[in-house]
């Protein structure tokens, strides 16, 4: 038997202008989880939701983004920023190092509120679930001009997830760029020498 090593910067990748994933282990490699880095865009907020049966690890390895993982006093269908739990326990800014872990059952979301983008470590357990959900959704986002909506709700069916709050991608507006007002040239005073 062996074990699997997998160098920087491979791995089969799933990108979109959405999304950004690397599958590190996966079921065909025998494990029971499933292993992914993730590249978050900034702008990109993967909306509250939950999992009847998996269960999820997120690892930030660079970069900076906002997590929960607990059930609200009170869910709203438009956004997860404001909840608290019913301890006072809000969303998180996670820097490099910051991890969360995410039960069964347990509602959570992850955003890139900056504009810089992010990196992830992201397991998904029972394995290959997660995989396929990110083909489908890979398929789906660059089937056309728009994305079906029908078709997102029919995979997050099959493949366990319940969502809360939308998905949500808006990246940031990169500032235009100002040119310098113009100074005009100021002529020599008669009898400086100039010419």
């Amino acid at each position: 038997m062996s074990g699997l090593i997998v160098p920087p910067g491979q791995g089969r990748r799933l990108a979109t202008r959405a999304q950004d994933v690397t599958f590190k282990v996966t079921a065909a490699d025998g494990s029971a989880s499933s292993i992914f880095e993730v590249v978050v865009p900034p702008g990109f907020d993967v909306g509250a939701h939950s999992h009847s049966h998996s269960q999820e690890f997120f690892y930030v390895l660079e970069g900076e983004l906002e997590l929960f993982a607990f059930e609200p006093t009170e869910r709203t269908e438009d956004t997860w920023h404001d909840w608290v739990s019913s301890d006072g326990a809000r969303a998180t800014r996670a820097v490099a190092g910051s991890c969360m872990f995410v039960p069964p059952g347990c509602p959570h979301a992850f955003r890139n509120p900056t504009d810089r983008p992010a990196r992830m470590l992201f397991q998904s357990s029972p394995s290959p679930e997660h995989e396929r959900y990110f083909e489908e959704i890979v398929e789906i986002f660059t089937a056309g001009r728009s994305v079906d909506s029908d078709a997102v709700e029919r995979m997050r069916e099959r493949y366990d997830v319940q969502q809360i709050t939308p998905l949500r991608f808006t990246p940031p507006v990169p500032a235009q760029a100002v040119p310098a007002p113009s100074v005009p040239e100021r002529s020599a005073p008669a009898g400086s020498g100039r010419r």
